[in-house]
């Protein structure tokens, strides 16, 4: 299992020419070959030779980076050298949290003057507060339960709501006229939150979601679409095209990053990792392994 990884490069293969044994690097949560169609197109996340990593079906697959080692095919394009002034785990961040926060926030088409409402105060819906700040987005609403992630939230600039003491439909609507959000962010991935989405959005406005869903159908009808003038935008973030774009941002250290990080845990501490995480106990947001510690 396991996406994004910063490692120490201890083998490369014959036709590798821009690493070599000892380098420090970190990698996105796909493998990218970097020249075809979609490489070229940005959408570096559906490239024709590209893999995910950790993930596995059927036998075909390519392993993930939860582990002491890492195998990594097409490295020349798909890694990149820890650059200066970035730490190891904000390295870490750009391989995935980051960018797909920040791809939410530009698909959602952010101007100073709109309303925007992030649904899901997790690690990529923190990112995506972030990312609506950066593009120059003003008023942005945070939406979750957890007071540790609201608390978060409002610290990257959001205003928070707690959907289990407040309607975030009628405080969204009382806050612009009755119209509601000119864009909404999703980063949960069920059809609680799809719902959410589109009783938020204003008419003519956008959803972005990033939230990996797994239900058969939208939680909206073709009609409701058509007659609330809907763009609905999704999928896999092209985390190797963004990381360029962001490593800038974090080299000026304009964000604090790493406050997202609750939890360091050793590798062998895997498995409670995922308990706090998924039963959301000692107000984890992220928990990153640490491989290298007993």
């Amino acid at each position: 299992m396991g996406h994004e990884f910063v490692g120490e490069v201890m083998e490369v293969g014959r036709e590798v020419t821009a690493f070599r044994q000892g380098d420090v690097v970190f990698s996105p949560f796909t493998t990218n070959c970097g020249q075809c169609f979609y490489c070229r197109q940005g959408l570096t996340c559906r490239c024709s030779e590209g893999q995910l990593f950790g993930w596995v079906q059927n036998g075909i697959g390519l392993q993930g980076a939860q582990a002491e080692y890492a195998r990594v095919p097409l490295a020349d394009s798909t890694l990149l050298p820890l650059p200066d002034g970035v730490l190891l785990e904000e390295a870490l961040l750009l391989g995935d949290v980051f960018p797909t926060g920040y791809f939410c926030a530009e698909m959602a088409e952010v101007t100073p003057d709109r309303v925007y409402a992030v649904i899901g105060c997790g690690p990529v819906g923190l990112m995506a507060i972030l990312g609506v700040g950066e593009l120059g987005g003003e008023t942005i609403y945070a939406i979750d339960s957890i007071p540790e992630r609201l608390t978060q939230a409002r610290t990257f600039g959001a205003i928070p709501i707690n959907y289990l003491e407040e309607d975030p439909v009628t405080m969204l609507r009382d806050a612009t006229d009755g119209r509601g959000a000119d864009a909404v962010l999703e980063g949960v991935g069920n059809a609680l939150a799809g719902r959410l989405a589109v009783d938020l959005v204003r008419p003519g406005g956008i959803i972005s979601s990033v939230g990996v869903h797994t239900e058969e159908h939208f939680a909206f009808s073709p009609v409701e679409a058509y007659d609330k003038n809907l763009t609905y935008k999704t999928g896999r973030c092209p985390a190797r095209y963004y990381i360029d774009r962001l490593i800038p941002v974090v080299q000026e250290k304009k964000y604090d990053l790493l406050s997202v990080i609750s939890h360091r845990l050793s590798l062998h501490q895997g498995v409670r990792g995922y308990e706090v995480f998924d039963k959301k106990l000692e107000g984890c947001t992220k928990v990153v392994l640490r491989p290298w510690d007993i």
